[in-house]
């Protein structure tokens, strides 16, 4: 009976739909490929009305409209897409995607390292392809993002990936790109029942803090000057790039004078890029990110001000301030259920098309300029001949939670299966309730 039992009940689990598996990642492209008669957006802020997108072996050939196109049509393999919307394919940056699958289980969550000094941590070697996560927010159009670790002083490197892939080996597109600071915050008396003594401690704290992090910093510029065939100190050989400008020293700091700060700091000790990551304060220091050619990776678009006398809307207009004072920026997604909760990333860039942003500087902040201020943009950001096909078609805006509706998707030139756990339990319970 036992045996019967299991054997009934592996049948059952045999007969389960793969829809609701992860589905298997695409192979390369073999064939040419022409999309004709869609609307593109080539994410440099170029509309391109009855648009032909050509792309062979993963490659754009051709990026234009479909007047301009002169090989013959019948070498490709031809989709007809008239009516629809061709977008670059989203990047997400700053990102536990892939890091964390279910917050609430400790045993999935692989974010962070113990201790608070880990510039030798890889997130890229923690980066899950199964994740169920990847394909539903893959389904709203973002294709790349930078897995990013958390936690303590200096919580180590990120990387970037593609979201179709076997392994982290096949799903790097730049590893270690840069290291990622959280810079000590300000001690702040916020609890009138704290004193003095209690105060001073904290402040002491957060000092010793500053001065472990500078020696840290010191010694890895020193090591640099090493003679070759000396043993290797991963810690400081990690850090090697961010005074060659090789790596970009991704500073977290929200507060104001915490981002002078943090600026400051890594400037005076010989860091050649750094790019401030959440930024909620940008808005009062547009000069002085201006005049220090610092980049912004601005979080939480969708939150409220952060003090009671800001505007009501001040978060939603942060990205149109940033663009009209030719600051290079990007948008992420960092807030509540920040895993599962990056598929919303189109429609934080529309809530900034609504409050400063134009449409395609909305969808250029969430393309072209991740890629650049991420070091990827001679491959992906934009849709141009001799780029990664890596891009997605919508029937509707893809920006705007109401029309956006991906129907295809590629990935260095792979069409990919936009089936998730989510689309099969919606096809599962439409059925049982009689819905089209």
């Amino acid at each position: 009976m036992r045996i019967s039992a299991l054997l009934v009940s592996l049948g059952l689990l045999s007969a389960s739909p793969l829809l609701a598996q992860v589905p298997t990642p695409a192979p390369a492209q073999t064939r040419p490929l022409l999309l004709l008669g869609a609307t593109l957006h080539v994410g440099n802020g170029t509309v391109i009305p009855d648009a032909a997108v050509a792309f062979d072996k993963g490659r754009l050939t051709y990026a234009g409209a479909q007047a301009g196109f002169t090989p013959d049509k019948a070498a490709y393999e031809v989709v007809d897409v008239k009516g629809q919307q061709i977008y670059p394919g989203l990047i997400l940056p700053n990102t536990t995607l892939g890091l964390t699958e279910v917050e609430a289980i400790r045993a999935t969550v692989d974010e962070a390292e113990v201790g608070a000094m880990n510039p030798n941590v890889r997130a890229l070697i923690a980066y899950n392809t199964d994740s169920d996560i990847l394909p539903t927010v893959r389904t709203n159009g973002v294709l790349l993002a930078q897995a990013t670790p958390r936690g303590g002083v200096v919580s180590g490197q990120s990387s970037i990936v593609q979201l179709d892939a076997w392994n982290w080996q096949d799903a790097v597109v730049k590893a270690d790109d840069g290291l990622h600071l959280n810079w000590p915050p300000l001690i702040l008396k916020l609890n009138p029942a704290e004193d003095a003594a209690a105060l001073e401690k904290r402040e002491k704290a957060r000092q010793s803090q500053l001065r472990d992090l500078e020696q840290l910093l010191a010694e890895a510029s020193a090591y640099r000057s090493q003679p070759a065939g000396r043993r290797e100190n991963l810690r400081l050989s990690a850090m090697a790039g961010l005074f060659d400008g090789s790596k970009t020293l991704f500073l977290h700091a929200d507060y104001g004078k915490e981002i002078i700060e943090g600026v400051r700091f890594a400037r005076r000790l010989g860091v050649q890029k750094v790019t401030v990551v959440g930024a909620r304060d940008a808005w009062m220091m547009l000069d002085f990110l201006k005049q220090n050619d610092v980049a912004v990776v601005l979080s939480r678009v969708h939150a409220l001000p952060r003090r009671a006398g800001d505007d009501y809307d001040q978060p939603y207009k942060l990205p149109g301030m940033l663009q009209a004072a030719g600051i290079r920026y990007c948008l992420d997604y960092e807030g509540g259920m920040e895993t599962a909760g990056s598929r919303n990333l189109a429609f934080i860039a529309g809530t900034a098309a609504g409050y400063g942003l134009t449409k395609e500087q909305a969808l250029t902040a969430v393309t072209l300029s991740p890629a650049r201020i991420l070091g990827i943009d001679k491959d992906y950001g934009s849709l141009e001949a001799g780029k990664s096909a890596t891009l997605v078609v919508s029937t509707g805006d893809l920006l705007d939670m109401r029309t956006n509706n991906v129907t295809r998707a590629f990935i260095d030139g792979r069409a990919f299966s936009l089936d998730n756990k989510q689309t099969y339990l919606r096809d599962k319970f439409k059925g049982k309730y009689g819905q089209k």
